[in-house]
């Protein structure tokens, strides 16, 4: 036997494995827990998977040139302060390789996205949890939790799993209260909220912005794994010195450029799902479980307390409809729910309503 010290670096090891929600191969199942677009992607993205297909054999662009100058004319952005990635995951965790570190820390909100603290610790920096104010991001908080090691803050606007958002105004006030660090805007869910550029005209004026975004989302691309941020030039740069020369693939080049072209469908996604995220919530409320007002595609559904959450969860299992459970969140007591289809959204509301008036009986 040969005896080794090899180990990991540290906090990597403190990172928990990652739970997918459930519903993966269940047959017939109705899966509304991974807030994906029931829609799914535009007509023009599938065909132009179908033109990419017959060329795989070669590498993608390098430089991403193509998708950058869409985005840049769809968005009204210069191109050149635009990085692309597998997923906006891959550019946080870019982020927190280059500007993050051991003695420092990075900020994120108590019901942020998980992604914040998982790549805080592989970078070795201490991640700091900031208290949120009945779900909402609290900007007086977060400035009060800055010290001078603080070198990235992470905020989802609207937030993940709580649906909730908070004004640009409030955003910036903190970028400029905490100049030694990057306020990252993670802006996966903007599209949902009509007028809301997600942060944008903010990283494109602010030395300290940075804004990211998906295709996995409203566009329907999840399964190709494409993302973008945009910020000031020179953190731009520092984070092109990290990406891999073929990190996004040709097909989701392809199908991303397709997609962010494709305006009217995004409107038509967002009215469907605003329509169908109201009433639902309506339905909900009709009998005893309430919710934020929510600026995503999926509810953050509150019972009273972790035993009904889990309950409930178990009774629509059992009915194959498939929600999340955010204990993972500090959420314990609450089930996120995404808006599928008007069927669907019909079927988990009656059956909700089903288990309620069971628990009453």
């Amino acid at each position: 036997m040969i005896e080794t010290s090899i180990a990991p670096q540290p906090g990597i090891m403190d990172i928990a494995l990652y739970q997918a929600g459930a519903g993966h191969g269940l047959a017939n199942a109705v899966k509304l827990s991974a807030n994906e677009n029931p829609l799914g992607p535009p007509p023009a993205a599938v065909e132009a998977i179908l033109r990419a297909a017959g060329e795989v054999n070669r590498y993608p662009s390098s430089d991403h040139a193509d998708l950058r100058r869409a985005v840049g004319e769809v968005h009204g952005l210069d191109p050149d302060r635009i990085i692309c990635g597998a997923g906006s995951d891959e550019i946080i965790s870019f982020l927190t390789q280059a500007y993050a570190g051991p003695g420092t820390e990075v900020l994120f909100t108590e019901h942020g996205f998980l992604m914040y603290r998982i790549a805080a610790q592989a970078a070795g920096a201490k991640p700091v949890c900031v208290p949120e104010h009945d779900r909402v991001t609290d900007i007086d908080a977060l400035i009060a939790a800055a010290t001078p090691a603080t070198r990235l803050i992470f905020i989802a606007n609207p937030n993940n799993p709580t649906g909730t958002m908070i004004g640009l105004p409030q955003l910036e006030r903190l970028a400029r209260a905490v100049p030694q660090a990057i306020l990252v805007i993670d802006a996966a869910y903007s599209e949902y909220v009509e007028g809301y550029d997600g942060g944008a005209e903010l990283a494109g004026r602010l030395p300290n912005v940075v804004m990211t975004r998906t295709f996995s989302k409203i566009y329907g691309l999840g399964g190709l794994r494409v993302g973008w941020a945009y910020g000031p030039r020179d953190i731009i740069d520092v984070l092109n010195r990290l990406r891999g020369p073929f990190n996004v693939s040709s097909l989701g080049l392809a199908a991303a450029e397709a997609a962010v072209r494709d305006r009217d469908w995004v409107a038509r996604c967002r009215d469907e799902t605003a329509r169908l995220r109201a009433s639902l919530a309506e339905a909900l409320a009709a009998v005893g479980v309430p919710s934020d007002s929510s600026c995503a595609n999926f509810i953050l559904a509150r019972f009273a307390d972790r035993a009904t959450a889990e309950a409930c969860d178990a009774a629509l299992q059992a009915e194959g409809l498939i929600v999340r459970q955010v204990a993972g969140y500090g959420l314990p007591h609450c089930l996120r729910m995404t808006i599928g289809s008007e069927a669907e959204c019909r079927a988990l509301g009656e059956a909700v309503a089903r288990f309620m008036a069971g628990r009453r009986g």
